[in-house]
Order: C-alpha cells, then sequence, then structure tokens
C-alpha cells in the first residue's frame, strides 16, 4: 500500500499504463497514459498545477511495475 495519492500502474500487454488518483476517499482511473505528456495532461485535468513537476516525487506519484517513464507492453 502506498501513501502516494496518484498511480502509475505497471505496463499493460499492448503497451501503455493506467494511472489512477486517489481522492474523495476511492480510487479514481484518469486514464492510459503512453507517455510522461498523456500522463501530464490527465494530472492537469485532474487539476493538478504543474504535474510534471512531481512525476519522479514518490510522495505524490507511485510508479508501480517498471521504472518511470518507461511506457512500453509488458
Amino acid at each position: 500500500m502506498t501513501s502516494a495519492p496518484i498511480v502509475v500502474h505497471q505496463p499493460s500487454h499492448t503497451g501503455g499504463r493506467k494511472g489512477t488518483v486517489h481522492r474523495h476517499s476511492q480510487d479514481e482511473i484518469l486514464g492510459t497514459a503512453y507517455s510522461d505528456h498523456d500522463l501530464v495532461v490527465f494530472l492537469e485535468g485532474a487539476g493538478l498545477a504543474e504535474p510534471e513537476t512531481i512525476l519522479d516525487d514518490p510522495q505524490w506519484v507511485e510508479w508501480r511495475g517498471d521504472p518511470a517513464h518507461q511506457f512500453h507492453a509488458a
């Protein structure tokens, strides 16, 4: 279990990583990101200002599965 409110899940078999944000006591799916840019767009849509500054901050984002910033198929 993580305390980070944003989780970037392991890559799917077809590529891309699901992103979720924990707010209002539940996890909300942001979408499937195929790049850091996609993830930033999703986070901006969720109301975060300047989300590119938190992608490497483990207090904000937990990268599961493959290393951070890798979106290739599992």
